[in-house]
């Protein structure tokens, strides 16, 4: 089995310093890659460069902030700059806020939300295509989410800026198939991250319900997103582009 696929190849991982992203641009490392590591978290992003660079790999961390505009515009000049290409990208920086319905929603948890969960997808596709077009093609892999293809009581903000990921990741595959360049998405259900633990911080009972729901009868871990993402830019999937990956243990199989 070739364990470097992606040998001589740039990446971008965002929201690298941390669960899904972090075993991603891992992964990445392993096989070849020289990964370029964005999110907010300086301590953390040197933490994951270090350990890539232990393994053998290549990478360096870029502070961005994906709700900044200017701060993804600067990402996008550090990679033009030092490469001059990309190769793939897998845009997974996201955020959540408490559970709430719709009719509770306040503006600011709406602006948080949808600024890095959306508007910081599109735009980093926004300078990421034209990169890939540049060099002959490539992949991006966005990070959608079970709450995009389903909602659920008091998901309203977080599930419909996981449709919309599913709705661009749509419109541009079609946009640039014809350039090479593929455009496809996971949609991870609960996994072992900071994320889902708020949701049963004050009640661990929470936690117990939720496995119970997932006919795999537990969480999923990191490495099972990765894998996912890196098969999506590899050779293997080269005939795959607008579809959504839902990777969940069976979650959301049942209405």
């Amino acid at each position: 089995m070739n364990t470097r696929r992606f040998e001589d190849k740039v990446v971008l991982v965002t929201g690298g310093t941390s669960g899904i992203g972090r075993a991603t641009a891992l992964a990445f490392g392993k096989e070849g890659a020289t990964v370029v590591i964005a999110a907010r978290r300086e301590n953390l992003g040197a933490e994951v460069v270090d350990e890539i660079k232990k393994a053998g790999g290549e990478a360096v961390f870029i502070k961005t902030d994906v709700t900044l505009p200017d701060s993804i515009e600067n990402l996008f000049k550090e990679i033009s700059g030092r490469y001059g290409r990309l190769n793939y990208a897998f845009n997974n920086a996201g955020t959540s806020v408490s559970q709430r319905r719709t009719a509770k929603t306040t503006m600011d948890e709406w602006n948080l939300v949808m600024n890095t969960n959306l508007r910081g997808v599109w735009l980093c596709m926004k300078y990421e295509i034209p990169l890939l077009v540049k060099q002959g093609g490539g992949a991006i892999v966005n990070t959608s989410s079970i709450l995009g293809l389903r909602s659920d009581d008091g998901a309203s903000l977080y599930s419909a800026s996981k449709h919309a990921i599913l709705g661009l990741t749509k419109a541009a595959a079609l946009e640039v198939a014809h350039r090479k360049v593929r455009v496809n998405a996971v949609c991870p259900g609960f996994i072992e991250t900071a994320m889902p633990e708020k949701l049963w911080e004050d009640d661990p009972t929470v936690r117990d319900a939720i496995i119970q729901a997932i006919p795999l009868r537990r969480l999923g871990k990191p490495e099972e997103i990765s894998g996912a993402v890196l098969w999506l830019c590899s050779d293997a999937a080269s005939f795959m582009t607008g579809k959504e990956m839902a990777i969940g243990g069976g979650h959301g199989i049942r209405p």
